[in-house]
């Protein structure tokens, strides 16, 4: 039997509707299992079990009466920390934060809230969320369940922790460059980064988006119905649309589907990643797609310009800073921000200017195509002590040359597991959509899904 923290969330509505399991016992049975496994994970930041307790107490009263008050009422959910939750400080990932409790939640707790669900837990994540890793100068090292000295990946890496080792079935990661996508292709989940403004976010800023990370394509589709909820609060969020996320069923024939195994920069893709990424575009052409190879649209300069970008971005929070405040953030970090003290004005715009090359090259692209596959990543997780695949601030994003141009060109796209490596690791494959087709990216996953099987053997906790 199936024990309740491994439940779907759509299972745990099921059986919430049936009578068969209330949210007491579901939290009961996911608080005792994170006791086993977060001593080894270190995935949680302000872990609220008692809070919890009372929040499942209540919706269980609800649902004896058959009244539930949203559509998530009684699921547990965490939410990545830099994401204002009332009540709770932001560190941001980094011990150079001064800690003052949020005094309202942002438009994404908002609408769980709205919605019952049990937000018992934020997430952790590296210092300003600028590194793929579970590294981190506030939060203890995160690692991957799969494999404890590997990295979960980030930034949302307690995220992508927490729903591998089945900390409950709905958790929110945020996403300016493969911070959803990254640790969900690592850790086995899947992971959508919607169209920008989707899902309204409170601050918003260029390319960044929150977005769900679970293990099931039907969960991420059911916390889409709840976190596109309009918020006034965030001036880039999209209209209101009438979407019936839960429907996915479609038929692939004739789909005109891209696929992409050079990303044009950075590492190169590994043979069992790619191996894995070729096997999900063949079973896709066997369904009927229309398969068609395409070139990479990234390039070395757009890299290193989006890099001059965020290395300005980042020194610009920072430089405020009072010197013995700064040096507390992560040595990796501060020394990649402190460099974009050196750059021009020029050369900060030469660099985000890259986004508009990026953007001209994704319109060409899906002129003529649908969708496209890709790896999440070129290679499977990497160690859990680095702050990237080559640990080199210098170089700093050479792993996300596949995740990092939708971002820009505001399309959507999801990670999904393609299937695990020899090691064991997982691996994850890409599908990326035309802007605004967030519904159409969640049905090629669904279909994929269906087809590949729910993975049955999640890691367990040691001992």
């Amino acid at each position: 039997m199936t024990a309740p923290h491994d439940l779907t969330a759509i299972e745990l509505l099921a059986a919430y509707r049936a009578r068969k399991l209330s949210p007491t016992e579901v939290f009961a049975d996911v608080e005792a299992h994170v006791a086993r496994w977060e001593p080894h994970l270190k995935a949680l930041y302000c872990y609220d079990p008692e809070g919890a307790r009372a929040q499942a107490k209540a919706s269980t009263e609800r649902w004896a009466k058959g009244a539930p008050i949203g559509t998530l009422d009684g699921v547990p959910v965490t939410v990545k920390e830099n994401i204002a939750s009332k009540g709770v400080p932001m560190p941001l990932g980094t011990a150079a934060t001064l800690l003052k409790p949020y005094e309202q939640d942002s438009p994404v707790p908002a609408r769980l809230r709205e919605a019952g669900a049990i937000i018992y837990s934020k997430t952790t994540m590296p210092d300003y969320g600028m590194t793929s890793s579970g590294v981190s100068s506030f939060h203890p090292l995160t690692r991957n369940p799969w494999d404890l000295t590997r990295n979960p990946g980030g930034s949302s890496s307690g995220a992508g922790a927490a729903g591998a080792a089945g900390y409950g079935p709905l958790h929110v990661g945020t996403d300016i460059g493969g911070s959803v996508r990254l640790p969900a292709g690592w850790c086995g989940l899947v992971g959508l980064k919607p169209s920008l403004g989707r899902i309204p976010i409170d601050p918003p800023y260029v390319a960044r988006c929150a977005g769900p990370m679970t293990r099931t394509v039907d969960d991420a589709a059911l916390m889409m119905s709840v976190l596109s909820r309009p918020d006034h609060r965030d001036g880039m969020s999209l209209p209101p649309q009438d979407i019936d996320w839960m429907s996915l069923a479609g038929d692939l024939k004739g789909k005109r589907i891209g696929l992409l195994l050079d990303a044009g920069a950075g590492m190169p893709v590994e043979p069992e990643v790619k191996a894995a990424v070729e096997a999900v575009a063949q079973w896709f052409a066997d369904q009927g797609a229309i398969i068609e190879p395409v070139s990479p649209i990234m390039s070395r300069a757009i890299l290193d310009g989006l890099d001059a970008f965020f290395r300005a971005r980042s020194f610009a929070d920072i430089e405020p800073l009072p010197a013995a405040q700064r040096a507390k953030i992560h040595p990796y970090t501060r020394k990649w921000a402190e460099s974009g003290a050196k750059l021009s004005g020029v050369e900060v715009i030469r660099g985000f200017n890259q986004s508009m090359v990026l953007r001209s090259a994704a319109a060409a692209l899906f002129g003529r195509i649908e969708y496209l596959i890709s790896p999440t990543a070129p290679i499977p997780a990497f160690a859990a002590e680095r702050a990237s695949p080559g640990d080199d601030p210098d170089h700093p994003f050479e792993h996300i040359c596949f995740t990092v141009p939708w971002n820009f060109t505001e399309q959507p796209a999801l990670s999904i597991n393609a299937g695990f490596a020899r090691a064991g690791l997982p691996i994850g494959v890409q599908i990326i959509g035309r802007r605004f087709d967030d519904h159409g990216v969640l049905r090629l996953a669904k279909a994929f899904e269906s087809a590949r099987g729910p993975i049955t053997k999640w890691p367990q906790p040691p001992g």
